[in-house]
């Protein structure tokens, strides 16, 4: 599989951006999909993620409430939506796909997931 991810760009503070995730060959829903960032000097950071097995979205902690996971069908397509946006949430936003089916406590661990999109960056002014 190959993710490709796109729709990053500078951003004044309490902006938003759309981040997409275009899925080749099968289905996103037959993976495990999320979104992960990483700032300059820090380790990669997981973002949110989706089993699509009726467990719902996962948040991590920095971004829940205001960062949104979806996706859609008919594009193969994840997307990211990110509402007020902050200058700590500037970093490289990958999107991910794993084959393993991690539960839902090994999501956040970026090991689980054998595919990566080649990131996307996202800069927050204050």
């Amino acid at each position: 599989v190959q993710l490709q991810a796109s729709g990053g760009g500078l951003v004044q503070a309490g902006g938003s951006l759309r981040l997409s995730c275009a899925v080749s060959g099968r289905s996103f829903k037959t993976y495990v999909m999320a979104w992960f960032r990483q700032a300059p000097g820090k380790v990669r950071e997981f973002v949110v993620g989706n089993r699509w097995s009726g467990s719902g979205t996962v948040y991590g902690d920095s971004v829940n409430g205001r960062f949104t996971m979806s996706g859609a069908s008919d594009e193969n397509t994840v997307y990211l939506q990110m509402n007020s946006l902050r200058p700590e949430d500037t970093a490289i936003y990958y999107c991910a796909a794993s084959t393993s089916r991690p539960t839902i406590g090994q999501m956040f661990t970026t090991r689980q997931y054998q595919y990566w999109g080649q990131g996307t960056l996202v800069t927050v002014s204050s």
